[in-house]
């Protein structure tokens, strides 16, 4: 399998079993059933090529209907392992989507194969609320977030949940998932 095909399946299958599997994300369940999500792998290693793909995807979403495409994620296999450029690089979306005008409209997550939360850990299973197998930019509509959040009066209570649901699972529990590259 060619290598951005095989990090597209490899962010769908984390998507399916992590994700939406246990939870981590209410609402990510009724965008994929309804095939709303869009992955696509950057063939780019280095930051202002992927910024210029990150910045058609921008477009492109924005452009389309929330009923076609909800939300984009942006998968980057190459160039980005070091977790502090990526997080550079998401800062530098994040000023691209204003710089377009569409802070308010858009709103870009991210998540890191290393990612580790301030204070905790780099060994600590929480971390992997926010652990994807590849970096990965996710853009997501501002209104479709609304919606959520008016639906689930209370976001703090779903990061409580995922990283009890993390702790339960434990290291072990995590692997048996397989959601790891290539698995």
């Amino acid at each position: 399998m060619d290598p951005l095909e095989s990090a597209v399946a490899d962010t769908r299958r984390w998507l399916e079993r992590a994700v939406v599997g246990l939870n981590l994300c209410p609402f990510a369940k009724a965008v994929m059933v309804k095939q709303q999500v869009h992955i696509v792998a950057t063939p780019a290693d280095d930051a202002q090529a992927v910024l210029a793909d990150f910045a058609r995807e921008l477009d492109e979403l924005a452009a389309l209907d929330p009923q076609e495409r909800d939300t984009t994620l942006l998968v980057i296999p190459r160039g980005m392992d070091d977790f502090l450029d990526f997080h550079a690089l998401t800062a530098q979306a994040e000023r691209l989507v204003r710089k377009r005008g569409l802070e308010g409209v858009m709103q870009v997550a991210s998540f890191h194969p290393r990612f580790v939360f301030a204070g905790v850990e780099e060994d600590d299973i929480t971390n992997y609320t926010n652990r994807a197998p590849h970096p990965t930019l996710h853009l997501l509509r501002e209104e479709s977030i609304d919606r959520a959040v008016a639906a689930f009066p209370d976001p703090a209570a779903i990061y409580e949940a995922n990283m009890e649901t993390l702790r339960r699972l434990g290291p072990d529990g995590w692997k048996a998932l397989g959601v790891g590259v290539g698995e």
